[in-house]
């Protein structure tokens, strides 16, 4: 081969490889949400504007830490206003399965729906005391089968099908939500990760990368949760939940409902 050829050769070699690596396949990752600004920036949200990582985390839970606390009997009525479908004002929209709800169907029978702890109270022990166990920002209303069956499940990708979930699936050792709750979700888990951090008397809360965390308190995976962060943004519904929240019960929000890019900012 003469001396031209094999320049010619190493040209075409290289043209060859540029195009290989711009045929790459895409990676895993999910694209950052895109920031937000709110009617509370100035004000709720003045002291953390700005921040990221630990300094976000510290100043938003010195923010959502200032609420009003409610009795665990008094979630059942609270969850009649934050959970109402705006298509039937007489019923609840249940988590997981979508299915809408009379609300007077509260209860433990099947067919009822009830109080469902999506950061699940046995992860950390506070059982149902005021405090982290009645926090509205993670009690939502749910079918008591499907309920039961997420337990205390970790979050994570894959299983099979819940019988009535709307999509959900769930095996062993996770519990993955239907599509339309996978934000809402992930959000309610990073909100109570930065409200409960080991003040008030209750453990610190914290999300992972693990699934059988059983009575840690901890609750993955962390990873899943960012990208059904990404996935699925907050919907009007979610968005409505926590002024009704704010305005009617705890007086205190759910800064990645506001902010849904401050997940990746803090973690």
């Amino acid at each position: 081969m003469s001396v031209a050829q094999k320049g010619r050769w190493k040209t075409l070699a290289a043209t060859v490889a540029a195009v290989l690596v711009g045929l790459a396949l895409p990676t895993a990752a999910a694209t950052p949400a895109s920031a937000t600004t709110t009617a509370y920036d100035s004000t709720y949200y003045k002291n953390a504007m700005g921040k990221t990582g630990t300094s976000l985390k510290a100043s938003l839970h010195t923010i959502i830490s200032s609420q009003s606390k409610i009795s665990y009997d008094a979630v059942w009525n609270a969850l009649k206003t934050t959970d109402q479908d705006p298509n039937n004002t007489n019923n609840v929209v249940l988590l997981y399965s979508g299915v809408s709800r009379s609300k007077s169907l509260n209860g433990g029978a099947l067919g009822d729906w009830n109080r469902e702890h999506v950061w699940a109270k046995s992860h950390g022990n506070f059982g149902e005391v005021t405090g982290p166990g009645t926090d509205l920002h993670h009690l939502r209303a749910a079918d008591v089968q499907v309920n039961s069956i997420r337990g205390n499940l970790d979050f994570d990708k894959g299983g099979s099908a819940v019988g009535n979930g709307g999509g959900s699936l769930v095996d062993s050792d996770s519990f993955e939500p239907r599509d339309a709750d996978k934000g809402d979700v992930a959000r309610m888990i990073l909100y109570m990760a930065v409200r409960y951090d080991g003040g008030d008397g209750f453990a610190d809360l914290e999300p992972n990368e693990k699934v059988n965390n059983g009575s840690n308190p901890y609750i993955g995976k962390l990873s899943v949760l960012k990208q059904w962060n990404e996935q699925d943004p907050p919907s009007a519904f979610e968005e409505r939940r926590n002024q009704v929240i704010y305005d009617t019960y705890q007086h205190n929000r759910n800064p990645f409902i506001d902010h849904p890019e401050w997940v990746e900012a803090i973690w």
